[in-house]
């Protein structure tokens, strides 16, 4: 007798848009079907996106989901599992429901509502009680949703009311070195439960986010059988005969460097593609974080939605201005130069009877480095407006973390691409762009890097030497360890006093730079909520 096959269908849905990816849903169940699936597992949520956010407040919401949800019911070829909100009266739930024979015909709601790192589903969802065991080709499947297979309890309450093979919807979003605490987590389960379990994740940017897929599936012994491509939407068929998984074809996980950069090329794109924008505009300096940022925004783009703008001031080196002019002609970009040396004369002269009337300053400060940068935010802005072209700005997570950046200047823009990315990793990440193709100049890898704000700047004029500087802020930003724990693994306490309190200085700063790609454990975005006013004085001894 011909086993059970469960195609898991790992999709890009856009939250809020649910007519597109009930139409996702859909197209995933035709092909199942086609490829001889009995049934088909949908990520979590998969009808409204994930997260909703508060979309999930609106009573409204509830009412399109439910319609949308009982319509797609009468259009599928074969039953589906599908993730979806459910409101029955004052309670709202994080569902999912198998779609057969053109109705509804049973729901599961999840028991484990998370509320940690970018999670906030306390704030929406009343949790549920009861595990749901549903039936297909006569094999008895319990159904969970993602955090309900990462802690005890659910997975083993659907093996005692008879599940046979566990599926678990997810909408896991990516965080480095992720995939191996999954696989580790649902191992867990499998070892408690004794029986093979499935694992069907979304894919695809939101915001911040980015869902790499990577669903997999391990047999009753906790051995891979299948693994899906991260970062692409992709279906494959498991089938389960007589208790078992028929192995597949699981593949390799890629270097880290890889999955980071086809993440932040997702993130891109998504985010151009789901709000609609036409392009993107770089400023370009010569250095490696606009460099990095240009070769991810045409891999995500193409060539032709890429506008880069070099505006050079006094300050500038001619080696910037002919790495940047090779960088370009290796990708094939628009490209514009526009010297910013007049305008810097212009905003001298305007503010100087001010000035003037302030007392005397020196002749070069923050004040000059800092005009420069708001000329070209301007600059970049002005063409954004005239193009309908979001501005992508460049700086990454050390520079973010420590202020060491110009509110209004290179942080204007609507989308941080590389905001989570520490410094020594853009280093990484270019180096492994290089080895897909030559497209970032030798010379822009290996040469110290500078703002170009004043003669000879170098960062570490200002800034420890950013293999220190990014181990202190992993080691309090990430993972909250004190300035006296700090210090005890060895670095030195003058450099850790200067991190810390710069990083806690410019929260500010932080508060109105864009949205960016979160590639790490913590980013500062959802999951880094610091008051800007505080007097907390931290553990030193």
């Amino acid at each position: 007798m011909a086993g059970l096959k469960i195609a898991l269908a790992q999709i890009n849905c856009t939250v809020g848009d649910l007519a597109g990816n009930a139409e996702r849903i859909l197209r995933a169940a035709q092909d199942a079907h086609a490829a001889g699936a009995d049934l088909l597992l949908t990520p979590e949520l998969s009808l409204c996106g994930y997260p909703p956010e508060d979309l999930l407040l609106r009573p409204d919401f509830y009412r399109a989901c439910a319609h949308e949800l009982s319509a797609l019911a009468g259009r599928l070829p074969i039953p589906a599992i599908v993730g979806h909100p459910e409101a029955v009266g004052s309670a709202r739930y994080n569902a999912a429901s198998l779609l057969r024979d053109g109705r509804i015909e049973t729901t599961y709601r999840k028991q484990r509502l998370p509320t940690y790192e970018v999670f906030d589903e306390a704030r929406y969802f009343t949790a549920g009680s009861k595990p749901c065991v549903i039936e297909c080709q006569g094999v008895r499947l319990g159904i969970a949703i993602c955090e309900d297979v990462w802690l005890p309890g659910a997975a083993e309450a659907n093996h005692a009311a008879g599940a046979e093979v566990l599926l678990a919807l997810n909408a896991s979003p990516y965080h480095m070195n992720k995939q191996t605490t999954r696989h580790a987590v649902l191992r867990e389960r499998v070892a408690m439960t004794g029986i093979p379990a499935l694992y069907c994740n979304m894919v695809g940017g939101q915001d911040e986010l980015v869902f790499d897929g990577a669903s997999f599936a391990l047999d009753a012994h906790g051995r891979l059988t299948h693994q899906l491509p991260a970062f692409t939407e992709s279906i494959v068929v498991v089938e389960i005969n007589a208790g078992h998984l028929l192995p597949g074809e699981p593949l390799a996980e890629p270097p880290l460097e890889a999955l980071v950069y086809d993440a932040l090329v997702l993130g891109v794109r998504d985010y151009l593609g789901k709000n609609g924008f036409p392009g993107v505009i770089i400023g370009l300096s010569g250095g490696i974080d606009s460099a990095l940022t240009l070769a991810i925004a045409v891999d995500a783009l193409g060539a032709d939605k890429v506008r880069a703008v070099m505006m050079p001031s006094p300050w500038t080196a001619q080696m910037s201005l002919d790495d940047s002019r090779e960088m370009i002609r290796r990708l094939g970009v628009q490209y514009d130069e526009i010297p910013i040396a007049d305008a810097m004369q212009q905003f001298a002269v305007l503010l100087a009877p001010t000035f003037a009337q302030l007392g005397p300053k020196p002749e070069w400060d923050t004040t000059d480095e800092n005009l420069q940068a708001r000329i070209r935010g301007m600059l970049l802005m002005a063409i954004s407006n005239r193009t309908g072209r979001l501005v992508l700005t460049t700086g990454n997570k050390s520079e973010m973390a420590v202020g060491y950046a110009t509110l209004y200047g290179d942080m204007a823009g609507g989308f941080a691409v590389i905001k989570d990315v520490f410094k020594t990793f853009v280093y990484r990440l270019a180096e492994y762009r290089n080895t897909v193709s030559d497209v970032i100049p030798r010379n822009i890898i290996v040469r110290p890097p500078s703002a170009e704000l004043k003669p000879g700047q170098t960062d570490q004029d200002s800034l420890p030497p950013y293999e220190v500087l990014d181990a202190i802020i992993a080691a309090y930003m990430e993972r909250d360890e004190s300035p006296k724990e700090i210090i005890a693994s060895g670095l030195a306490e003058a450099d850790v006093k200067r991190v810390v309190n710069l990083l806690k200085r410019n929260e500010y700063k932080r508060r109105q730079s864009p949205p960016g790609i979160r590639i790490s454990k913590r980013a500062f975005g959802k999951d880094w909520r610091y008051p800007i006013t505080s007097r907390y004085p931290d553990e030193w001894n």
